[in-house]
């Protein structure tokens, strides 16, 4: 199946993939940036944002997987 058909296909688990990938990209900078903001440290700013995303990525394709199915 072509990728454009399956992200097309609101239900498609490649298509939750794809949205949790890029909706983690994006929160995890925001995360990083505003840890920096409030410590001043990179090192910090990046291991919470490291664990974040890890984290919040798989909460994040399991919250979209059960919005599957509701209709």
């Amino acid at each position: 199946m072509h990728l454009k058909r399956l992200l097309s296909d609101h239900n498609s688990r490649t298509r939750s993939l794809a949205k949790a990938l890029t909706w983690r990209v994006t929160a995890t900078v925001t995360t990083i940036l505003i840890t920096y903001a409030i410590t001043g440290e990179v090192q910090t700013a990046m291991a919470i944002g490291g664990i974040e995303f890890v984290v919040k990525f798989f909460v994040y394709y399991g919250h979209e997987r059960i919005w599957s199915f509701v209709k």
